[in-house]
């Protein structure tokens, strides 16, 4: 038998001893890959958190120093007829700064906090009177927090060692006195705030010969300017007593008989206030005022339902129904102050510079906490808000029950004392804001627990 002439071989198996440790050197090289992505990934995160945490610092640090400029009373003064703006910034530089740097970037202490007043045209708060008005009225701080150096892990490959994050942000003191005056529409956004007093006081100023705190027709203020240790004109620093124009017991409104002075007014170093409505229920209030009644809760804590509608014509009421006002204002003012036996215990205020010093009491909170007493602190409980109706031309209230009223303004005050058997409270003016064009209010208004809120404008 022949042999086929084309032999079919047989199918050799290429060698594949070249191609051994190829799997493991692919590994490898996608380890590098992979730990590569996970360094970088690492890295972008890293920074991202550091940017938030700048922004975090700037908003921060922005509001913290509008708020030593609102609390500082320089908004009552807006021609800085006074000279006293460069103390203010200054104060409100300071506190930016300390805060800004507070907060830690990516684990490392902001390396700078620059603050700057955008809206002043000097640059600086200077003291020149009538440097801006526009400041005066609307101050604006704002706050550029950086950070360098920041901890990397990829890039140190690179041979760089760290990178830099940077935020800013800009918050706005927010007076409407007279800012209608100052924009191209002429419309303003008013103040309405919440957690204010349930004292409503008459457009009267004591420590100006009864004239009015704000201009009911354009909110602008009346008496600008910056006391020192009561002395001056201004009424930022002025000093007088609220009374309850009040029975001094039972309610306020008692048939056939007329309050003590129907309408309130000021009288010399007097202040009279009527009360507001109570609200059903307030919040914050201390347990040291025990079981109270919605008046004195509205006092102690904070109402946070009652809408004090500033410049709408008669959306507010007084109520003359209100029971015992004179000894409610006492027990719950104190309790609010913190006063219990001695006039070391409340919280004081300090205006012989400016700004001026609010200084921890032996019974504080803060104290309490363990901060030592006489301290400076930039809160207080003391502090408070209560607005101011139009009574131009007088109008005699409702004696037994209700009456509709104009707000016009909210005034800021610094509870130094009351007196315990009449309810009268011995206070300090720390600002004051109109509602920038009377009853013909146009805008949204903005909400706030001070008469000049504070806010952000920008957040860049």
């Amino acid at each position: 038998m022949k042999s086929p002439a084309i032999r079919k071989s047989l199918p050799l198996s290429p060698p594949r001893d070249g191609e051994r440790g190829v799997t493991i050197l692919l590994v490898a090289v996608a380890l590098v890959a992979i730990i590569a992505m996970a360094a970088l990934s690492i890295d972008a995160v890293t920074l991202y958190l550091a940017s938030a945490n700048a922004q975090q610092a700037a908003d921060s640090a922005a509001l913290a120093g509008a708020r030593m400029l609102s609390l500082s009373g320089m908004t009552g003064d807006p021609p800085n007829e006074s000279g006293r703006w460069s103390a203010a910034c200054t104060s409100a530089q300071q506190v930016a700064s300390a805060v800004g740097s507070q907060i830690t970037v990516g684990g490392t202490v902001p390396a700078s906090v620059t603050v700057t007043f955008p809206n002043d045209p000097s640059g600086n708060c200077n003291d020149a009177a009538g440097t801006s008005t526009v400041f005066g009225v609307n101050p604006q701080v704002q706050v550029k927090v950086q950070s360098v150096q920041l901890p990397t892990f990829f890039a140190r490959i690179w041979g760089k060692t760290g990178s830099s994050v940077s935020a800013t942000a800009t918050a706005e003191v927010f007076n409407p006195s007279g800012s209608g005056n100052f924009t191209t529409s002429g419309n303003i956004i008013p103040v309405r705030p919440r957690c204010v007093k349930p004292w409503i006081i008459p457009n009267q100023d004591p420590g100006n010969g009864g004239a009015n705190f704000v201009n009911p027709n354009d909110g602008s203020i009346r008496n600008p300017g910056i006391r020192l240790s009561g002395a001056g004109a201004g009424v930022i620093g002025e000093l007088f007593t609220l009374i309850p124009d009040c029975k001094p017991s039972g309610p306020c409104a008692v048939p056939g008989n007329l309050i003590p002075d129907n309408p309130p007014r000021a009288n010399g170093s007097n202040l009279d206030f009527v009360p507001a409505p109570p609200p059903p229920s307030s919040t914050a209030v201390p347990s040291a005022c025990g079981n109270t009644s919605a008046f004195q809760q509205a006092i102690a804590g904070c109402d946070q339902t009652t809408v004090y509608q500033c410049g709408v014509e008669d959306q507010n009421t007084v109520d003359l129904g209100v029971n015992n006002v004179p000894s409610e204002t006492a027990d719950a003012s104190q309790c609010l102050i913190n006063h219990v036996s001695s006039p070391t215990d409340e919280d004081s205020l300090d205006t012989t510079n400016f700004p001026y010093q609010v200084k921890a009491g032996t019974n504080s909170p803060l104290t309490r906490a363990g901060v030592a007493s006489n301290t400076v602190i930039t809160s207080s409980n003391s502090i408070v808000t209560v607005p101011i109706y139009d009574s131009d031309p007088p109008v005699p209230l409702n004696p037994t029950g209700t009456t509709s009223v104009t707000i016009v303004g909210f005034l800021q005050v610094f509870i130094n004392n009351v007196n315990s058997a009449n309810g009268n409270l011995n206070v300090t003016v720390l600002n004051v804001s109109g509602c920038g064009n009377g009853t013909n209010t146009v805008g949204t208004a903005v909400a706030g627990s001070s008469p000049v809120p504070v806010r952000l404008i920008s957040n860049p």
